[in-house]
């Protein structure tokens, strides 16, 4: 068996015919059996339709030396086209650093953009390649380089990337058309531009084991290959493993890294197992784990933050296109926030069903605009997922919503939201068992007008309910009259929707003296009118104020004040 290896997983994202796979093939050693574009249709249409895997060994940077001696670095090759997004967002979240390929020639594009987003939601590191500086005029081409670093420079520094490597390449001398035999310029430095930036990500053994399957096929007479990458914890030879959308658990027969047959892979490392025997069009890609080890989500509640480059409205009831690692389903979500005078914002590691929440519309940007008042912006959101088809991850997983039914031709973000699971909710009548313990709620405000004082503590009311109403739910509710006074709603008055108001603290005397009057007839009213009474200067009705609020999903619908 091969020693164990230290492996750094290395994303080559980037917009459509940049060059990604040209680069992978320059700096590859070793191929996986899905990688170049082997797919057919990616050789017809000459374009990366799903993730590539190769990779190359290097040198023990100095900085981890305690590692070992030699670094794997895996290439993970993912696809450009915008249609393909979805699978950009599974290989992004398998990565410890991205490389953000651009063509020199085009500069940033909607995709490359698109990939920038993606890379500061998964990952903390990343280098951008200038691609194709062969194409590049011979006199201007150091001049072209510094120009648009220093763009991308700007640009990065408006993101949480600073300092970023820049590293110019031709990947590709020549093109598409140009001979194999072509050497690769640049690639020296990018190498070693890759080992400085090297660093040790998390790689623990401990747990339950997680393996982000991207590839499955079959070997007659051995088994079913997976091919992928540990996520968490680590599986050995002879070991079990469940397959959470099969329902089934198979046996773990040998494991292989690029070819060299191993024991045991952990967190990180990337994988081919062979297991006992099933149809591989059953698995195309998703996860497999520890028996038992991973739910089926019918729901979640996730924490969310609106990704600033996405310009339309994020409207609760609507529904998204939901990534969670590879798996993409459509949802419907609900918003929700905490404010700081609600509660505590520090806990953000799990849902507090005792926590009162605010009902949101939308999901808000974090940001006042001009004339609105800081405190009215929630210090934590929230978003509830109520998916359409169940979907299995890990219950912790990052989540990305995107509107990918958005015109791919148009130059805008389709990324809309971000989040991490925080209650995963894997019973199907959610609905009926554990929403209704949720808090979340609206503020309500119903008014009415006070027609008559029946006495100093009285007054009789309308128009705050229907004929119809029962007024029954509505006993005991405190009310505000406009000129200042607070009361109780005491009863019924009558069958046609009037109510009481008790003001225990008795009216004051002007406003007595208002519900006092009665209403001038018609006769003394155009009497007034020929002695050049001025009758339209007439005090206001005063209104009756019933605030209060409705927990969303409260079966019960019931009123609550303060």
């Amino acid at each position: 068996m091969a020693a164990p290896v230290f492996n750094f997983n290395v994303g080559v994202l980037g917009h459509i015919d940049s060059g990604k796979t040209s680069l992978a093939k320059a700096l590859s050693t070793v191929a996986s059996t899905a990688c170049f574009d082997k797919n057919p249709q990616s050789k017809e249409r000459g374009i990366t339709l799903d993730l590539g895997f190769s990779s190359f060994v290097v040198p023990m940077p100095d900085q981890l030396k305690t590692a070992g001696s030699e670094m794997q670095i895996t290439l993970v090759d993912c696809p450009g086209h915008a249609s393909l997004i979805k699978t950009i967002i599974g290989g992004a979240q398998i990565i410890d650093l991205m490389m953000l390929v651009i063509d020199i020639t085009k500069g940033m594009q909607t995709q490359t953009a698109e990939c920038l987003v993606i890379g500061e939601i998964l990952c903390d590191h990343m280098i951008v390649i200038l691609n194709k500086t062969d194409l590049l005029p011979s006199g201007k081409k150091q001049q072209s380089i510094e120009k648009i670093t220093k763009k991308i420079q700007n640009t990065l520094r408006a993101m949480s990337f600073e300092n970023v490597p820049v590293v110019s390449v031709a990947a590709r001398p020549g093109g598409a058309d140009a001979l194999d035999s072509e050497t690769a310029e640049g690639i020296g430095e990018l190498i070693e531009t890759l080992r400085r930036h090297a660093y040790m990500p998390c790689r623990d053994s401990a747990g339950d084991f997680v393996f982000a399957v991207d590839h499955c096929f079959s070997i007659r007479g051995q088994g079913t290959i997976i091919t992928g990458t540990v996520l968490h914890g680590c599986v050995s030879v002879n070991g079990s493993i469940e397959i959470p959308a099969l329902q089934e658990t198979r046996k773990v027969k040998s494991i292989q890294m690029f070819r060299k047959p191993v024991e045991r892979v952990i967190q990180g490392d990337r994988a081919g197992i062979c297991i006992t025997q099933f149809d591989p069009k059953l698995l195309e890609r998703g996860l497999v784990a520890t028996p038992g080890a991973l739910p089926t989500l019918f729901a979640a509640i996730i924490s969310v933050k609106k990704i600033a480059y996405y310009k339309a409205k994020c409207m609760t009831k609507a529904k998204f296109h939901i990534s969670l690692g590879h798996a993409t389903v459509m949802a419907k979500v609900s918003f929700f926030g905490l404010s700081s005078a609600d509660g505590s914002t520090e806990k953000l590691s799990a849902v507090d069903f005792s926590q009162d929440y605010l009902h949101q519309d939308e999901l808000i940007d974090g940001k006042p605009t001009q004339g609105e008042d800081a405190l009215s912006i929630p210090a934590v959101q929230f978003a509830l997922l109520e998916f359409e088809h169940p979907v299995t991850c890990v219950k912790d997983s990052i989540v990305i919503g995107s509107r990918l039914d958005a015109d791919i031709h148009l130059n805008t973000c389709r990324l809309a939201f971000y989040g991490r699971i925080l209650k995963a909710i894997s019973t199907k009548n959610y609905a009926e068992t554990l929403l209704p313990s949720l808090k979340v709620y609206k503020n309500k405000t119903r008014e009415g007008i006070a027609e008559r004082a029946q006495d100093e503590f009285t007054v009789i009311s309308r128009s705050l309910f229907k004929k119809e109403s029962n007024l029954e739910g509505f006993v005991g509710l405190k009310v505000v009259l406009s000129s200042g006074e607070e009361g109780v709603i005491e009863g019924g008055f009558g069958q046609s929707g009037k109510f009481k108001v008790r003001v225990s603290n008795g009216l004051k005397p002007e406003t007595l003296a208002q519900l006092s009057v009665k209403k001038r007839s018609k006769s003394k009213a155009a009497e007034a009118a020929k002695d050049d009474v001025d009758v339209s200067v007439e005090k206001q009705p005063i209104a009756i104020i019933l605030s209060f609020k409705r927990y969303v999903y409260d079966p019960h619908k019931k009123m609550m004040q303060n």
